[in-house]
């Protein structure tokens, strides 16, 4: 009679914490420098200590979060250099994820674009920084995923993830009336097929705002 063993919940309960932190911060529900403890953040997701510690473990390593030599967890405040850094990095990638994308961004992809635009008009309505914040990264994952280049996607989110306290701080700067402007162009650009003009657009959308945060 063959024995099974009972599944170990570890590594599916460590998952989870992970993924839902790591949304967390990606869409600016963590402010800026906010500190957090491995009690505080077990009795959020209903896990013991091991599997909130293992996430926080990933997330340091993303850069997602920060650890000090005293053990203090908590989300990094950037310097205006490390702005600039993940700035430029945003522009490097997602220019060229942009321009690969084209070739494939047929009509339905373009209506899909001008329907999670319309999201970010509703939530900049509500002033939702967090929904604005998920919308406009939602706008550019569904642009790039038609690159077909799943490495330098994962590259792009791991720019997001380190930038998502800081969106939530430019956002209350911005305070934004409507859609980003380069959204628009994006699309222009997309139904005209015209790759220079795409290529600008991404640029500027990605560098524009947080231009603004450095002082």
């Amino acid at each position: 009679m063959l024995i099974h063993a009972r599944p170990d919940p570890s590594p599916s309960a460590h998952d989870r914490v992970y993924r839902g932190l790591r949304t967390r911060i990606m869409h600016g529900e963590i402010a800026p420098g906010q500190a957090m403890t491995l009690r505080g953040i077990g009795a959020d997701f209903g896990v013991s200590m091991t599997p909130a510690r293992e996430a926080i473990r990933r997330l340091v390593a993303e850069g997602a979060l920060s650890l000090s030599t005293s053990g203090r967890v908590a989300t990094p405040e950037l310097s205006n250099d490390r702005i600039e850094e993940l700035s430029a990095l945003r522009s490097l990638i997602e220019v060229e994820l942009a321009s690969r994308a084209m070739p494939r961004a047929h009509m339905a992809l373009i209506e899909r674009l001008q329907a999670i635009n319309a999201t970010i008009a509703e939530a900049i309505d509500r002033q939702d920084a967090v929904g604005y914040i998920r919308s406009n990264l939602e706008f550019h994952r569904t642009l790039y995923l038609r690159a077909q280049a799943p490495a330098m996607l994962a590259m792009a989110e791991t720019v997001w993830l380190q930038l998502g306290p800081t969106m939530r701080a430019l956002y209350g700067r911005l305070q934004r009336k409507e859609p980003p402007h380069f959204h628009r162009l994006i699309l222009a650009a997309l139904k005209a097929g015209d790759e220079p003009g795409l290529r600008l657009a991404v640029r500027s959308d990605v560098t524009q705002g947080l231009k603004m945060l450095v002082a």
